[in-house]
């Protein structure tokens, strides 16, 4: 219930689904969703859990993949969408936000052309769930998918999906559901159709923990004790927190590697939409060095490699240097640790 509410779902919070995580969740929906000689809409920004499925389909069940270039800074231009749009498109789905390039794309624009056509919008919203308000209905959202690891403040291994009224996901696992046991196939009822098996309690027990802190923070940030202040504006309020906290810290570290000679940042560097994530190169140094020393040297943790978006950095031109160095300021980073990365990543290029 926190959750539909959280995401501005009307429809039966029963169809809020828990998976293992936003892979489990983009796979179910790709295979369940896409069927033989189909065609479907996508980016060059995605991340392997919709690149990969859109591969094994491509070549297992003849599907026809568009992936929709971007610009030089990272965004996707919804009118290429819908250039792209064929008599055999079914699907289109996109990453609201890049976790390379940390760039956020205008959902809003793209699920509005996908109602136009009558298509289905996926939308995995890894990187913005619990950072950007995301409004299914507005957004015209047909499949949402989230971890719950990032910005949602729950634990790893726990993920899920919230799938619109109108709309049937056939199961890719059967079994045990607690529920209509002597049905010889999976029950048609949401969740059980999609939720086979033992789901796992404690990951959900910890997405309640965090759905709470977010009405919390968002009372505080409202300075109210109002109790029928509902959970969604609550959690808007907070998320306006979060991100004016999170994307402070990005600016003032973009704006210093900016000066820096030597780092190369890769994305936007103005104020164009975006989340804290961010990417640079130091130097001539391959990224996984870069990102080893930081860790070792200065205690400064960051992700170094391609990222698990593979085009993302074909597209940047840093397949050569092992990918790039990401950083993620979060609402729990302070000054001090922004001001240390900053004197680490110049000691670096100083070097």
């Amino acid at each position: 219930y926190l959750l539909a509410e959280f995401f501005n779902f009307n429809g039966d919070p029963n169809r809020v689904i828990f998976t293992q995580n936003a892979t489990d969740s983009l796979n179910m929906a790709l295979f369940g969703l896409l069927d033989r000689n189909q065609h479907v809409i996508s980016t060059r920004l995605e991340h392997n859990s919709v690149l990969r499925p859109l591969n094994y389909l491509q070549r297992d069940r003849g599907l026809r993949v568009t992936a929709v270039n971007h610009d030089s800074q990272g965004y996707i231009d919804p009118d290429d969408v819908r250039r792209a749009i064929s008599v055999d498109t079914r699907v289109v789905v996109v990453n609201h936000a890049s976790n390379v390039l940390g760039t956020v794309q205008d959902v809003e624009a793209i699920g509005k052309i996908c109602q136009e056509f009558g298509l289905l919008f996926v939308l995995d919203t890894c990187q913005s769930a619990g950072v950007l308000p995301i409004d299914m209905e507005a957004m015209g959202i047909d499949v949402l998918t989230f971890t719950g690891h990032k910005g949602l403040f729950g634990p790893m291994g726990i993920g899920g999906m919230v799938v619109a009224e109108n709309l049937d996901i056939p199961p890719m696992r059967v079994g045990g559901t607690g529920v209509d046991s002597i049905t010889e196939f999976q029950p048609d009822m949401y969740p059980n159709r999609l939720e086979a098996g033992t789901v796992n309690f404690p990951g959900i027990v910890g997405l309640n923990a965090g759905q709470k802190w977010f009405a919390d923070l968002g009372r505080d940030s409202l300075d109210t004790t109002n109790p029928d202040v509902s959970h969604n504006l609550l959690c808007r309020a907070a998320m306006e927190h979060i991100e004016s906290v999170e994307l402070g810290a990005t600016k003032k570290m973009i704006d210093a590697f900016v000066a820096m000679d030597g780092v190369e940042l890769y994305g936007p560097i103005g104020d164009q939409p975006r989340v804290s994530t961010f990417a640079i190169n130091i130097g001539d140094l391959p990224a996984d060095q870069v990102g080893v020393s930081l860790d070792a040297d200065f205690h400064v943790c960051v992700r170094a490699g391609l990222h698990c978006a593979p085009l993302a950095h074909v597209d940047s031109d840093t397949i050569v240097r092992n990918g790039s160095v990401r950083f993620s300021p979060g609402y729990f980073n302070n000054d001090d640790d922004v001001n240390h990365a900053i004197e680490a990543v110049g000691q670096l290029a100083d070097a």
